[in-house]
């Protein structure tokens, strides 16, 4: 087969370096879901579009 074999893993991460992405992805996701929330409550108070 190839040089490269996979343990299970389409990715090819290891299971810690996927946890360590996991972790990384999540505060990514959170810190811009925290600053969109908080853009729209500034259009919001700045422009209602209700």
């Amino acid at each position: 087969m190839s040089e490269h074999e996979h343990s299970g893993s389409l990715s090819g991460l290891s299971e810690s370096e996927a946890k360590e992405f996991n972790k990384f992805f999540i505060a990514s996701f959170t810190a811009f879901t925290v600053v969109a929330l908080i853009a729209h409550v500034l259009a919001w108070n700045w422009r209602p579009w209700g």
